[in-house]
């Protein structure tokens, strides 16, 4: 896995950049949309589109799909925040969350593990690293319903699963996922909310 970002540090300010990680299936895209659902109750936190090299298959991920030339002409035209390479497939992050958190905007990404560490570097402390946990019998279910892999290879998503939990860094917050989008919902959008000055908990900001 590898990417670069060809950018110089974000000076921190109020702003905070959410940074998502879990394993394929873990329900990122759910929890986001749901983020972006609660927008209307008076609480709401930038999520940053995905531009990704793979057609989008009708699931629940809602990315933009860019050809490999496309996605590649962005890379020269210093278009993306952040961009990395994983299981075949480009990923990038806009530039607009730059913008958002220059305005103090509390800013959700859809991030991997592998460029974790990239991610730091550029955006210091503002970056909050928060890992989507699914218990591993959950988590086959939901890979195996999905479609996309064979059995040996949904195995292998699972190991990489207990990996990536295994080499978290110590500050990194972890929401489970193993009840009802709602609850997993909530408390993410709690964290958020705790991580601002004088904001009132998330509880108040109910889903519908």
């Amino acid at each position: 896995m590898s990417g670069s970002t060809g950018q110089q540090t974000i000076d921190a300010g109020s702003g905070r950049l959410f940074y998502i990680m879990g394993a394929s299936g873990a329900g990122k895209d759910t929890l986001l949309k749901g983020c972006r659902d609660c927008a209307d109750n008076g609480f709401s936190p930038l999520v940053a589109h995905r531009y990704i090299t793979r057609e989008p298959d009708g699931g629940t991920e809602s990315h933009v799909w860019l050809s490999d030339a496309e996605f590649e002409q962005r890379v020269t035209m210093n278009a993306f925040a952040m961009h990395w390479s994983a299981n075949g497939f480009r990923y990038g992050i806009g530039r607009e969350v730059d913008h958002w958190l220059a305005e103090g905007g509390q800013v959700l990404v859809n991030g991997s593990r592998g460029y974790l560490d990239e991610a730091r570097s550029r955006y210091g402390s503002m970056l909050i690293p928060v890992l989507i946990s699914v218990d591993p019998h959950r988590l086959q279910r939901r890979l195996t319903l999905r479609g996309r892999e064979c059995a040996e290879e949904i195995e292998a998503r699972i190991r990489r699963a207990r990996e990536l939990e295994q080499q978290l860094p110590p500050d990194c917050l972890v929401i489970e996922n193993n009840g009802t989008v709602e609850a997993a919902v909530s408390r993410l959008l709690t964290v958020i909310a705790e991580t601002q000055t004088n904001r009132t908990p998330c509880e108040l900001h109910k889903c519908p």
